[in-house]
């Protein structure tokens, strides 16, 4: 679920720029009239009736250019009446205004925690900057409900005028991952600048979570360990993934481009998904070879970080507990992966 808060904020503005070219335009309306009745009821010149209507609508307390004669009384006192209208009107209607403006943005702070707590099994995103806001537009595609941290204004509102639910604050502190559903959250990804702040938050979120998924932002080699010791389950660097890619680029150009353009966003048909084996799934006890009959190619089990039963054979049975590596048709794969009937093998 998201919702635009960042499209609220422009409308204040367009509001205001209409209500004084509004407030500008009666004025001058009402002067025009003043000056025009004083020429037209007591014959007075153009420079008089426009100062006498100034000074009247103004209610400076001047006193009056010429004698008046009732005439000139009356029209003086409708003046008076506009005058003083115009100005309680004018710092109403100001005022509501700016009332109306918080109102407003406490309400969508209210709309916006609501959502925030509605969420279950979602992932925080820590950190919404260059890489943050590219995983973040990256778990959109992949349909991850998501929630994101940021302590700078400027990021916290780009991220809602990009459609995100957000969380103003600093995400090293408890209160705030609290405030972002870390008891009900599925994963935790920490895409900060600074080492130490995603250390801090790796730390603080493992000690609120104890079975959250954990992908921490490594921005110096030596911080890995670190990250690692402090409950990340994975830790990234964004020079190194870039430094293989680029090699893979460089020595297997096609290959690489091949995955990239498959796995950008369903743009082929084919896809590579993880899938877990659980306790009454429909594929515990089955074997490899039926899912190749299906349509479903297991190109690895999942033991562990970095341990891998490669190309299974076909008679290896699935049971509870396996990680598999799966490619297949991306419609096939999203039916299995959404859980909707015909989904699963």
């Amino acid at each position: 679920m998201t919702i635009r808060a960042g499209t609220m904020r422009a409308r204040p503005d367009r509001r205001l720029v209409r209500f004084g070219a509004m407030w500008a335009g009666l004025v001058a309306a009402v002067a025009l009239v003043g000056t025009v009745g004083y020429i037209a009821l007591l014959g007075w010149s153009v420079a008089d009736a426009l100062y006498m209507t100034v000074i009247t609508l103004t209610t400076v307390g001047f006193r009056e250019v010429r004698e008046l004669d009732n005439v000139g009384r009356t029209w003086t006192g409708i003046l008076s009446i506009s005058g003083v209208a115009i100005i309680f009107g004018t710092v109403g209607l100001v005022a509501e205004s700016f009332v109306a403006e918080a109102v407003s943005g406490r309400r969508e702070k209210r709309r916006m925690a609501e959502a925030v707590d509605r969420l279950e099994n979602h992932f925080i995103l820590c950190g919404y900057g260059r890489v943050g806001s590219t995983v973040a537009r990256e778990l959109e595609h992949a349909r991850v409900k998501l929630v994101i941290v940021d302590i700078n204004q400027e990021s916290v509102d780009r991220a809602a005028r990009d459609g995100f639910l957000v969380v103003a604050g600093d995400a090293t502190h408890d209160a705030v991952l609290e405030a972002a559903g870390i008891s009900r959250a599925r994963g935790l990804i920490t895409t900060t600048d600074s080492d130490a702040n995603n250390v801090y938050v790796t730390l603080s979120a493992r000690a609120l979570n104890g079975e959250l998924f954990i992908v921490a932002r490594a921005n110096e080699e030596q911080s890995e360990a670190k990250l690692n010791q402090a409950g990340a389950n994975r830790v990234v660097s964004p020079y190194r993934r870039a430094g293989r890619q680029i090699a893979e680029l460089a020595t297997r150009p096609r290959v690489a481009d091949f995955l990239d353009f498959a796995l950008s966003h369903g743009q082929l048909s084919f896809s590579i998904e993880e899938l877990e084996v659980t306790e009454g799934d429909s594929i515990a006890g089955q074997t490899v070879g039926t899912l190749v009959g299906r349509g479903i190619h297991p190109l690895a089990i999942a033991h562990g970080p970095g341990e891998y039963e490669t190309n299974p054979g076909a008679d290896r049975v699935l049971v509870a507990g396996d990680h598999l590596i799966v490619s297949g048709t991306a419609e096939l794969l999203g039916r299995l992966r959404d859980g909707r009937p015909g989904g699963a093998p």
